[in-house]
C-alpha cells in the first residue's frame, strides 16, 4: 500500500515541479514591459524634438534629422512636408511596435503562466477574452506586417536615399511577411473548423 502511495506522489510532484517551471517566464515579461518605458521615452523625446524644431530650433531640426536618415539637401533651414511626414511615420511606428509588446506582454501571460481575472475589469481589452496561443500568432503577425508596411512606407517617402537593391529587399521582406500570416491564418481556420467541414 504504502508503495502505490508513493509511486503515485512522484508524478505529482513532478508535474507541479514542471508546471510550476512556467513563473520563469516572468523576468520576460518585465523585460518587456522595461523595453516598452524605454519605447515611451524614445517617443516623447522625438515628439518634443519635431515640437522644437515646428518654432524654429535648428538644433531639434538636426537631431530629426540624423534620427529619421533624411538626406534631402546639405543645408535644411526649417522643417518640410517629407521631414514631417518621416518623423509621424517614425512615431506610428514607435506606437505600433508598442501595441506589439502590450499584446506579447498581456496575451502570453495570460496564456502561457497565469490568468489575470479580468473578467469583470472595465478596462480589458475585447480580444483578452478569447486569447489563446493560436489567436496570438494571428495577432502578431496582423501587428508585424502593420510595423513592416509603416517601414516600407518610409523607405519610399525617403526613396532617393537607397540604393534600388536597399528598396527591392525591403518589398520582398515585406511580401514575404504577409505570405506568412496569411498561410498562419489560414492553418489557423483550418485547424479551428468543425470536423463536420
Amino acid at each position: 500500500m504504502q508503495t502505490s502511495n508513493t509511486h503515485t506522489k512522484v508524478p505529482t510532484t513532478l508535474s507541479q515541479l514542471i508546471f510550476a517551471s512556467r513563473w520563469l517566464q516572468l523576468p520576460l515579461y518585465l523585460g518587456l514591459i522595461a523595453a516598452q518605458t524605454i519605447y515611451v521615452f524614445h517617443f516623447w523625446v522625438e515628439l518634443v524634438h519635431l515640437i522644437e524644431a515646428a518654432f524654429g530650433n535648428q538644433k531639434a531640426l538636426a537631431a530629426l534629422v540624423t534620427s529619421i536618415g533624411y538626406k534631402g539637401s546639405l543645408d535644411i533651414g526649417a522643417l518640410n512636408e517629407t521631414i514631417i511626414m518621416l518623423v509621424v511615420l517614425a512615431l506610428i511606428d514607435v506606437v505600433m511596435i508598442s501595441n506589439l509588446l502590450i499584446m506579447v506582454i498581456v496575451g502570453g501571460y495570460e496564456t502561457f503562466v497565469s490568468r489575470m481575472r479580468l473578467e469583470d475589469h472595465p478596462d480589458q481589452p475585447e480580444w483578452l477574452s478569447h486569447v489563446n496561443a493560436s489567436v496570438l500568432k494571428v495577432k502578431l503577425g496582423t501587428a508585424i506586417i502593420g510595423i513592416s508596411s509603416i517601414h516600407l512606407l518610409k523607405t519610399f517617402i525617403n526613396a532617393a536615399n537607397y540604393t534600388e537593391q536597399v528598396l527591392m529587399w525591403q518589398t520582398i521582406i515585406h511580401v514575404v511577411f504577409l505570405l506568412s500570416a496569411m498561410a498562419i491564418a489560414l492553418t489557423d481556420r483550418l485547424m479551428s473548423a468543425p470536423a463536420d467541414h
